[in-house]
């Protein structure tokens, strides 16, 4: 077996997309998004001899606690090898290397069991004091018919849906960039009511143009008496479709627009032929931040899934500053 750069995407995308689950953030266009913003990124594939059996995505992520090299959702490999995940995240760690990271992370897609602890245990890794990104996701089967999906809802969720319709919401779907800015006014609306710190313009603009190359994400809109009362940002890659940003306004704070802008979501990814539905995390704690967005999505039907803990490898002094100011951080978020 043998390590090397991939610069063709057609080679990246034709094994991606062979392998069960997908994900976006491993996807070559989420790469493509990191470079617009600044990044450096490097692709690796792991072959046997001419065929690719495991590839690695890495981002540099230069951020005022320091310098680190990322990898999102990876690696990706043939019967979660452990011997192609050694080989990749050691061509990982020598990139790292060269361009001066403190600290190479990876938040894996795989799930939070023994043998995929003791792996990265193995490798000399350890838990990252923060997650970079959702590491309980609620996802939803979507491929059985709408009459099944909405009985598999709550009840109340499957009237709130109904309500709305009654109530006159309209929901629209978009493919322009134009309407960016519309998703933005809400997001920005919200990030400040909830207190959160949320993307930045120059981020979502990124995001959408890189993934919208090949139609990988959308937008919708919940719209009530002309006013935008709720939108998502929703990816697609592969077979599943992810609830990756959402935004929503208190004005008609008494009219449940989400619930029918989740729904009619659903029905956009199964005309698109989109098997899963990832409304992304969710907490089961009821202090944490998350916890009424999580009884929405669960209100959907559908089940948990647990992904592995981010790992980290120190490979500076300087790593340690950073666990200390990220565990403060943590902590003031009530994760």
């Amino acid at each position: 077996m043998k390590i090397r750069e991939i610069e063709n995407k057609s080679d990246w995308e034709g094994f991606l997309l062979g392998q069960n689950p997908n994900t976006f953030l491993h996807s070559w266009n989420y790469g493509v998004m990191q470079e617009l913003l600044g990044e450096k990124v490097v692709r690796y594939g792991c072959f046997d001899g001419d065929r690719l059996i495991g590839v690695v995505l890495g981002v540099t992520v230069t951020a005022r606690r320091g310098k680190f090299l990322f990898c999102p959702h990876g690696p990706i490999v043939v019967n979660n090898d452990s011997k192609i995940i050694e080989l990749l995240i050691l061509a990982l760690k020598n990139f790292a290397h060269e361009n001066g990271s403190a600290f190479l992370r990876i938040s894996p897609l795989e799930l939070q069991i023994n043998t995929n602890i003791e792996l990265y245990k193995k490798l000399g890794m350890r838990p990252a004091p923060m997650h970079m990104h959702a590491e309980t996701m609620w996802v939803l089967d979507i491929k059985p018919s709408e009459e099944v999906l909405m009985q598999g809802m709550r009840k109340t969720t499957r009237n709130l849906v109904r309500r709305a319709e009654r109530d006159g919401v309209k929901i629209r779907i978009s493919r322009d960039i134009n309407d960016l800015d519309l998703f933005e006014q809400v997001y920005k609306e919200t990030a400040d009511r909830e207190k959160f710190v949320g993307f930045s313009k120059k981020y979502l603009e990124a995001e959408f143009s890189a993934l919208n190359k090949d139609n990988h994400v959308f937008l919708a809109f919940a719209e009530y008496q002309g006013d935008i009362i709720s939108t998502a940002l929703i990816t697609v890659y592969g077979n599943t479709g992810f609830y990756h940003q959402g935004a929503s306004t208190r004005k008609h704070a008494k009219v449940p627009g989400a619930y029918l802008l989740q729904w009619e979501i659903i029905r956009e990814l199964k005309r698109l032929g989109i098997q899963r539905y990832n409304f992304w995390g969710i907490s089961d704690d009821p202090k944490h931040p998350w916890a009424g967005l999580s009884l929405f999505k669960q209100g959907f039907g559908g089940y948990r899934e647990d992904y592995l803990h981010a790992q980290d490898l120190p490979l500076k002094p300087s790593y340690w500053l950073t666990y200390i100011i990220e565990q403060i951080r943590r902590k003031k978020r009530g994760y």
